[in-house]
């Protein structure tokens, strides 16, 4: 009997797990602006798949294997330059074939975004239309 009620309550949290996983995903994704991102800091080896917010004066990074709702990263518009953009390499094992590369400068320091080639025109419109540094 113990045993049972010991593998009912594990099924139990592994279900409610999922289930709170799949809700937070589809949170994420449902906001104007979302978009899948990966994204690498300077010197790693491992990118990092996520959703990004961008609107307002930042960006908002979350990455797609957590329950944390709070965004792992938090990149300033005012403080982001993008200083070139490549085509997947070999090195870039973990990304699609499809995807652009942007390098960028960030106050946090060097990072690499990668996203689809229909989210890069609009991302790189909201970088380029930050109001004026003083």
């Amino acid at each position: 009997m113990t045993t049972e009620l010991l593998l009912v309550v594990v099924v139990g949290v592994l279900v409610g797990l999922v289930v709170a996983f799949l809700l937070r995903r589809r949170f994420l994704l449902s906001g104007l602006g979302a978009v899948t991102m990966w994204l690498r800091s300077a010197g790693s080896p491992r990118w990092s798949v996520g959703v990004a917010w961008y609107g307002g004066d930042s960006l908002l990074w979350y990455r797609v294997l957590s329950l944390s709702v709070r965004p792992q990263q938090r990149l300033c518009r005012a403080e982001f330059r993008v200083q070139g953009r490549r085509r997947v390499d070999a090195g870039d094992v973990a990304l699609p074939d499809d995807v652009v590369v942007l390098s960028c400068a960030t106050a946090a320091g060097p990072r690499e975004l990668a996203m689809d080639p229909s989210t890069v025109t609009g991302f790189l419109s909201w970088v380029e239309s930050a109001p004026p540094v003083r």
